[in-house]
């Protein structure tokens, strides 16, 4: 018996001890989930030009999380016959990785199409289209920019790069909403892909296209407001293969004069109210079938508008997979539960595309491009 007992004393003391360690280490927060890290000048990188163009080598680049996978966007003017290449590599205490290419981009250049890279995988990490993933978290980085034409064409201009940092082992419990985006929607142009006889995957032009003409609208730039197909034919991607490469999908929103496009992740939808109370729509990366359970698995991503939330908080989306033969209507309004299910599953993937002159939200949390 009294063997018993010494043996319950050493695991209640046990159990005591863990709680207080558990209690005395920093619950995580958004902030080490994920960050975003928005390049605007480039005067300190340095640059070599030779027969191909010119080539932008950045500082070192420290990483302020443990991340995991990266996904990089770039803004450039496209002069016809033009192109761009980003490169990246983790810079470790120890050593570095080699440079994985994150992405080739041209509108119509010839010698250099526009594609994502396979087979880039080794024992450090790996390139899955527009995301670039490493085994051992918390690299710094370094980025490679060519720039470069055929024909003698001007060579593309770079007017910004953003990189979205990913830290895939931080979970956080979902916080309560404030609720002043509950009851806004924001006008937007409502577009369904099942409109083209070749939508097949369009569903990201698509959602481009409504986000586009809206700004359009506002604007007064009627070069904003494009067809769908002819978006699809500008962001295809051969490799991926389809029009669903996040990057090329920033990159040809932000090779406008005076717009801004990039990728980023958030931590909660209280961030997506952030940006509908600032008046910005929001296409967001969600499975279609998860957007209403019960709905056939597709098997593929999905994009969508976010255009505002119900008086209950539910989310209000332009949904391009409509038939309208069917009587549906774009405008859905999905679950609030449902909408954080499937967004998840994307580790909260959005598209933000708004003109350089305005007014992003406050953002706590380091996960957008600061004005």
């Amino acid at each position: 018996m009294q063997r018993k007992q010494e043996h319950l004393r050493r695991l209640v003391g046990a159990a005591v001890f863990f709680m207080m360690l558990a209690n005395s280490i920093p619950a995580a927060t958004p902030a080490d989930q994920c960050r975003f890290i928005g390049l605007r000048s480039f005067a300190d990188f340095q640059v070599e030009t030779n027969t191909d163009g010119r080539v932008l080598l950045s500082p070192v680049i420290k990483a302020p999380i443990a991340w995991n996978e990266l996904v990089a966007s770039w803004n450039a003017s496209a002069p016809k016959n033009s192109w761009l290449k980003l490169e990246a590599r983790g810079i470790y205490a120890d050593r570095q990785t080699k440079y994985y290419t994150l992405g080739v981009w041209s509108l119509d250049a010839p010698d250099h199409p526009r594609q994502s890279v396979r087979g880039q995988k080794d024992e450090d990490g790996d390139v899955r289209t527009d995301t670039w993933l490493l085994r051992q978290p918390g690299a710094d980085i370094q980025l490679r920019v060519r720039l470069g034409a055929t024909n003698q064409a001007a060579a593309p201009e770079l007017k910004f790069i953003g990189v979205s940092l990913l830290d895939r082992s931080v979970q956080l419990d979902a916080p309560s909403s404030d609720r002043t985006a509950w009851g806004k929607i924001i006008d937007t142009p409502e577009r369904s892909q099942d409109s083209y006889p070749q939508e097949e995957g369009w569903c990201s032009p698509t959602s481009l296209s409504m986000i586009l003409d809206r700004w359009s609208e506002i604007l007064h730039r009627p070069e904003l407001d494009l067809d769908v197909p002819e978006i699809a034919a500008d962001i295809h991607d051969p490799v991926f293969p389809g029009t669903g490469n996040w990057a090329f999908n920033a990159a040809f929103a932000g090779s406008f004069p005076g717009m801004r496009a990039y990728v980023a992740r958030f931590s909660e939808i209280t961030e997506i109210e952030a940006w509908i109370n600032a008046g910005i729509p929001v296409v967001l990366s969600a499975p279609w079938h998860l957007l209403s359970p019960g709905r056939k698995d597709t098997g593929s991503g999905h994009l969508v508008v976010c255009i505002g939330f119900t008086e209950n908080g539910d989310v209000v989306i332009n949904d391009p997979a409509t038939n309208l033969k069917k009587g549906q209507h774009i405008r859905h309004i999905y679950a609030r539960q449902d909408v954080i299910n499937a967004w998840k599953v994307n580790h909260n993937t959005v598209y933000l595309i708004y003109p350089e002159s305005a007014s992003p939200p406050p953002d706590p949390f380091g996960h957008w491009d600061k004005p």
